[in-house]
């Protein structure tokens, strides 16, 4: 009974700790750019049906705790990171200087 409670609260903390680390639908995040603040919107890309798996777990394109990993954008114009999903067939592309403000806030 006693290993029962103990084992409980161990599965409460980690599931805590890993949403504490991700960003859930409703929530953003901001990036720091040279052309403007980019915001990832978790509801936005919910509303799409992705699910958070579908980014970090499989294919493994972020790390679940942000800013792990320095994301360029030519990375993301060789369809890394962001670019996988982000080449203007699944969704709008990154290439043409008209998107740039799609994600780019001045």
């Amino acid at each position: 009974m006693k290993f029962a409670g103990i084992l409980a609260v161990f599965v409460a903390l980690m599931l805590s700790i890993g949403s504490a680390m991700a960003v859930p639908p409703g929530k953003t995040i901001e990036y720091a750019g040279k052309e403007g603040k980019v915001t990832f919107d978790g509801k936005s890309h919910a509303d799409k049906g992705l699910k958070c798996p579908d980014c970090h777990v499989k294919p493994k394109l972020f790390e679940m705790k942000a800013g792990k990993v320095k994301v360029t954008m030519k990375e993301i114009t060789e369809g890394k990171f962001c670019g996988t999903c982000h080449d203007g067939k699944k969704a709008f592309g990154v290439k043409e200087k008209a998107d740039c403000v799609k994600c780019h806030k001045k």
